[in-house]
């Protein structure tokens, strides 16, 4: 009873005018980011998070969150049509989806992702709501010891589930909390790491390095490909409508994608990204069907379950972050970045001192969802005709827009440079094959971590042992040793390897 009196207070907020219309805005330029290669929706937040001062706390993380679903549906419609995934976690998609529109079958290959996408989304919501409450009564239970023990748990989730190569994912990890240690001191008030520079003794913007890192290194990877690289599919779509056969094939397709999205969004570096590959294997190990298309070549199940897990990936990697305050991908490490922004305390006490926030949110997602739906089918020859706007045009606004905005954000022009500078970085770190998500998660966890750390031990008088006598404290830091033991394990290493280098 409690759950449905929650959400209709959510839907009371959802449903005013403003937050409609930011949902909506949203919705759309969530699309618009997936459909655009190489503007990712961390890129987009992190140029927007500025722009969200002057917005009402619940408008401004509605919008935010339909900005990251949203690039999820879009992202589905390049990497079918075009062959490009606009957003990363749609890689999987161009395997099979590609090949459908190639035989003249886009039409059903949208329609599957459109509908994986919005029953997954609807069906991650509805997981969100219903496990939110509970854990977030188990959160209180958590003292700094607890904290400390689950943000380890955090990084070494990070660490485990970045694709590529486990050394490169704890050196980016390593990097972020150490960029998170620049300024000032909580307890004694000294500047350490500030190099006499009176800039970094209130610390490195958090808007800075997202900007920077996602923002421009993204902008400067994407003008080092040959624009002639971009094919783009301009035969009609039409019937949208899948066969009686496709339905029976991505039904249970969509089931699986939603179940397995479901579980690894709620994990630490979890996320949609994880959640389409780990759905496509799944897919490829079950047995065909007597003349089924095989896998590659355009068969629907290949669309229907990496899509339908990627958004229920999306939308339940929220839980982590509105229950226990722990940012579980890049994304939601941007999220935090908002909420600090508008002076709300990420973590449990979210739900009982802003409800109307935590509600409004969740409800705004259903809605957001179903804005989705309606907007991208209609809208497909549209997008197509945005992918032939030569990169060299668009560009230059989006340096312009984030110079603006984390200008605004300081009236300072030390952090233009600085934003300059992590550019750069990020695009060292594309070269280099180093995903700097696990950057970002250090960077926000580690002042979180020292100050847990610092007060467990005050509490304690310097006692160590307080992290294994504490049973939760203890449990984490076992199940994150644990973690990194099957990890390491040669079989489990080279099955991780394969999943991560899928065609």
């Amino acid at each position: 009873m409690d759950l449905l009196a929650n959400l209709s207070l959510g839907f009371g907020v959802a449903f005013t005018p403003i937050n409609l219309l930011y949902a909506f805005a949203g919705c759309l330029l969530g699309t618009l980011i997936g459909v655009l290669p190489g503007i990712g929706p961390v890129a987009t937040i992190a140029m927007l998070l500025p722009a969200t001062y002057a917005l009402p706390p619940v408008s401004a993380l509605i919008m935010l969150a339909g900005i990251y679903y949203g690039a999820q549906y879009g992202g589905s419609t390049t990497a079918i049509l075009v062959n490009l995934p606009g957003e990363s976690s749609s890689v999987v998609t161009c395997i099979d989806g590609h090949q459908m529109a190639r035989k003249g079958r886009a039409g059903p290959a949208l329609a599957a992702a459109g509908m994986g996408s919005f029953f997954a989304g609807c069906v991650g919501t509805l997981i969100l709501a219903a496990f939110a409450p509970p854990l977030t009564e188990l959160a209180f239970k958590f003292g700094p010891a607890e904290y400390f023990a689950l943000m380890v748990l955090g990084l070494i989730g990070a660490v485990v589930l970045a694709s590529g190569s486990l050394l490169k994912a704890i050196c980016m990890i390593v990097l972020g909390l150490l960029l998170g240690l620049v300024g000032t001191d909580v307890n004694s008030g000294v500047a350490r790491f500030s190099f006499d520079i009176p800039e970094l003794t209130d610390g490195i913007g958090f808007v800075v390095i997202a900007m920077g890192v996602f923002g421009y290194g993204e902008i400067i990877s994407n003008l080092a490909t040959p624009s002639d690289d971009r094919e783009v599919y301009t035969a009609k779509v039409t019937g949208l409508m899948p066969t009686k056969e496709d339905f029976k094939n991505m039904a249970p397709a969509m089931l699986r994608g939603t179940f397995l999205g479901s579980a690894l969004g709620i994990l630490p570096g979890g996320g949609a990204l994880l959640a389409a590959f780990a759905a496509y294997a799944l897919e490829k190990k079950l047995k065909m069907k007597p003349g089924e298309v095989p896998f590659g070549q355009g068969n629907i199940r290949g669309v229907a379950g990496p899509e339908s897990a990627n958004n229920a990936g999306a939308q339940t990697s929220f839980i982590p972050l509105l229950t226990l305050g722990i940012p579980p991908n890049a994304v939601m490490a941007l999220m935090v970045g908002a909420m600090t922004i508008h002076n709300i305390q990420p973590g449990p006490q979210v739900m009982t001192s802003n409800p109307q926030l935590f509600w409004g949110l969740i409800a705004s997602m259903w809605i957001g969802n179903a804005m989705l739906i309606i907007l991208n089918l209609p809208l497909i020859g549209m997008w197509i005709k945005l992918l032939t706007v030569p990169y060299r045009y668009l560009f230059p606004s989006i340096v312009l827009f984030c110079a603006i905005g984390v200008y605004s954000t300081n009236n300072n022009t030390f952090d233009i440079w600085t934003v300059g500078l992590f550019g750069v970085i990020g695009y060292l770190f594309v070269k280099l094959g180093c995903e700097p998500a696990p950057l970002l998660l250090g960077f926000i966890l580690g002042p979180m971590m020292e100050e847990n750390l610092r007060r467990a031990l005050l509490l304690s008088r310097g006692d160590w042992s307080v992290f294994v006598t504490r049973p939760l404290s203890a449990g984490l830091l076992a199940a994150g040793l644990l973690m990194l033991i099957i990890v390491l394990l040669p079989s489990v290493k080279n099955k991780r390897e394969e999943a991560f280098v899928e065609e």
